[in-house]
């Protein structure tokens, strides 16, 4: 009974928050301008397929980055010694602590023409556009959202059994088959955990394909924030389809974590 008290204000802030916002979003996506039952925002969301495309797309190739890229650091980072990880996690954290804004601000000024890497490439004979184009919007999202891949990949690697990996070595295992039969399948959770965390804000961003992206490189989210002040009705329900991509995306790997836990 206590314990259902206790529950009382986390229900408060979701039905707040969560489940009235969620409620609103859906009947003005299956209304019209007049507030009559219509399919008409839903046909209106469907002329931006191929912006909900693109934005799975660089959603997609940004996870899969930022996984190779933290799996690695995370290995590394828990065979350090116990006060230097906590150091190494807490210099990651430390940009997050920074408005996101700022932080696109800041690659903005690196990738810029006239910017620091374009006079350094420049000097090396090298030459191009580095910003306003999908490679820069790419950078900055892998920038954005790489420690949310390496927390979750370090949390769980951290709490691996040694006594399994050496029991491993005293089976005969190379380092290559304790990673493989060890190492890897027991942080397949934290690499789901961190797809996750990295996919769906990846997905439905918005600015930093505007300050870092061309013409071409608009996302979903990005046409939800400019078309939801003209246009509620066709904003509620392009946002709702995101939602309805997301929560497939999660049920897939909550699949995925599923069958993992009974291997």
């Amino acid at each position: 009974m206590k314990s259902r008290k206790l529950s009382i204000p986390y229900l408060i802030w979701m039905v707040i928050f969560t489940m009235i916002p969620l409620v609103m979003i859906g009947v003005t996506a299956f209304t019209d301008k007049d507030g009559h039952f219509s399919f008409e925002p839903f046909i209106n969301a469907f002329q931006y397929t191929n912006v909900f495309a693109k934005s799975l797309w660089i959603a997609l190739l940004s996870t899969a980055i930022c996984l190779v890229l933290a799996y690695p650091l995370a290995y590394i980072i828990t065979k350090m010694k116990r006060s230097t990880q906590n150091t190494v996690i807490m210099l990651m954290m430390i940009p997050m602590w920074m408005n996101f804004l700022l932080r696109i601000y800041a690659w903005i000024i690196l990738l810029q023409k006239n910017g620091p890497l374009d006079m350094a490439l420049s000097l090396l004979g090298i030459h191009g556009t580095y910003i306003g184009n999908t490679a820069a919007v790419i950078v900055g999202m892998v920038y954005e959202y790489l420690p949310f891949m390496v927390l979750p990949i370090y949390t769980v690697m951290s709490k691996i059994d040694g006594g399994l990996i050496e029991a491993a070595q005293d089976l005969g295992s190379n380092s290559f088959y304790v990673f493989k039969k060890v190492i890897f399948p027991l942080s397949i959770p934290g690499i789901i955990s961190g797809i996750t965390m990295v996919f769906v804000p990846s997905a439905s961003t918005f600015l930093v394909s505007q300050y870092l992206g061309g013409t071409d490189d608009i996302m979903i989210g990005d046409v939800i924030d400019k078309i939801f002040w003209t246009d509620q009705n066709t904003g509620a329900a392009i946002s709702l389809v995101l939602m309805i991509f997301i929560f497939i995306f999660l049920v897939i790997m909550n699949l995925f974590g599923d069958e993992e836990a009974i291997a």
